[in-house]
């Protein structure tokens, strides 16, 4: 029985631990990544294939007769076809809640960074302004407090939850959207409400028709002046060259991104352009603290173990 795991070099370079995944199968074949051009060949004669980023679909799902599982070694699932591999008998898990540590304390790095303005600051000082300041300090950007503001979560499930418990820690006053397309429930509010009541929106829904571009030129436009902006979700769910115009016209106090529509982004995306301010992008790394990795790695584990034993967790 094979297994195979197709882009292991997205989870890292060799700080964890593999030694029980390596055991759960008799024969492995990692790939640091894989081309959509050889994805067929390399998980043609495989039982088991693993992949965090690489796409399945129903060609490459057909042309493996002997696959019986798939392991996403991440939470979302929209690289994979789900509808084929069930016509196909083959049986697909995910890894939910590992990372919710590490994408929560991201959420806040971002966020307490564009409060405190801190990559000016740091320019600032590389500058030299600091230096030739007749003050002991320097005070040419805003300096926020979280305490007292409004976050508006867009998702709240785990992660959500989550990011919430921290926000009331430092203060804040947490709302929370309706599901796109959905009732409104006690306690929540449309999204269209929602958003100019809120100093910080967050976004922690999946990628999905429903949430494809629910953050657009319209919506941004509604946000409160100097309202920030963090998603650590999914780039298909802002509109990004609506995002670059709010940052670019000040409407915007600042945008976190973790996350874009094409990773790796091209090199002329629209948020890689050099003159948009107050814009902190961070490369899809929200979720990769090494603890987070190795649980990870770890739930993988007990995926295929659960699953050779008849009992298949964490289906999708």
């Amino acid at each position: 029985m094979l297994g195979v795991f197709l882009d292991e070099g997205s989870l890292g370079r060799g700080d964890l631990d593999y030694e029980a995944l390596r055991r759960t199968l008799p024969r492995w074949h990692f790939h640091d990544h894989t081309p959509s051009r050889k994805v067929a060949e390399r998980i043609r004669d495989a039982a088991v294939v693993i992949t965090n980023k690489v796409v399945l679909t129903e060609t490459h799902l057909a042309a493996a007769p002997g696959l019986r599982l798939i392991c996403i070694s991440a939470t979302g699932t929209d690289h994979v076809d789900l509808d084929a591999a069930r016509r196909l008998g083959i049986a697909v898990c995910n890894v939910p809640g590992y990372a919710t540590a590490s994408v929560t304390q991201h959420v806040f790095t971002l966020l307490l960074a564009l409060m405190r303005s801190l990559p000016a600051y740091q320019q600032a000082v590389t500058d030299g302004a600091w230096s030739r300041s007749p003050h002991f300090c320097l005070l040419d950007h805003p300096v926020r407090e979280l305490s007292g503001k409004v976050l508006g979560i867009v998702g709240y499930g785990t992660l959500g939850r989550a990011v919430a418990r921290v926000a009331e820690a430092f203060g804040m006053e947490v709302r929370v959207a309706a599901r796109p397309g959905g009732p409104v429930p006690e306690g929540r509010l449309p999204l269209d409400e929602l958003l100019p009541c809120v100093d910080v929106l967050t976004l922690h829904c999946p990628l999905t028709e429903s949430t494809r571009g629910l953050i657009g030129a319209r919506q941004l436009a509604a946000m409160k002046p100097g309202a920030i902006l963090i998603n650590t979700a999914r780039g298909g769910i802002v509109d990004e060259e609506a995002l670059a115009q709010a940052l670019r016209s000040g409407h915007l106090g600042g945008a976190g991104v973790d996350v874009l529509s094409e990773e790796p982004p091209p090199a002329d995306h629209p948020l890689l352009a050099g003159d948009i301010p107050r814009l902190i992008l961070t490369p899809h790394m929200a979720w990769a603290s090494r603890e987070a990795r190795q649980r990870l790695v770890d739930e993988l584990t007990a995926n295929i173990q659960a699953w050779l034993a008849g009992h298949p967790r964490n289906r999708v």
